[in-house]
């Protein structure tokens, strides 16, 4: 093989550590009080359907798993967690705000 087509690769023992980085930061839960949830409207890719997206919670996967439920019980509607943010199906973002604020977090409307 030329020279101009090889390339160095480079490995540990611990494997890529690049992916580490992403997870780590999900590691620990914030206090509620120490953290702002931003409320985003979206309706992309979803036939016209509208969800609120909370984003910006430093939470371990089974406290955001527990606050989804927590959320979807005390609003009486469906949703889920992906890719480290809620999805709740409904666009009642003031009363969404009020359940959050009641729970001990500061809260921003954020778009729409």
């Amino acid at each position: 093989m030329p020279k101009e087509y090889s390339r160095t690769v480079w490995s540990s023992d611990e494997g890529d550590r690049r992916k580490e980085t992403a997870s780590s930061a999900s590691q620990r839960s914030l206090p509620p009080g120490q953290q702002t949830v931003y409320l985003h409207r979206e309706s992309k890719g979803r036939g016209g359907k509208g969800v609120t997206l909370l984003r910006g919670l430093v939470l371990t996967e089974s406290d955001l798993a527990s606050l989804a439920k927590t959320l979807k019980q005390s609003m009486g509607v469906g949703g889920t967690v992906k890719e480290g943010q809620i999805e709740i199906q409904s666009l009642e973002r003031e009363k969404l705000a009020a359940v959050l604020v009641k729970l001990g977090y500061k809260v921003k409307l954020a778009g729409g």
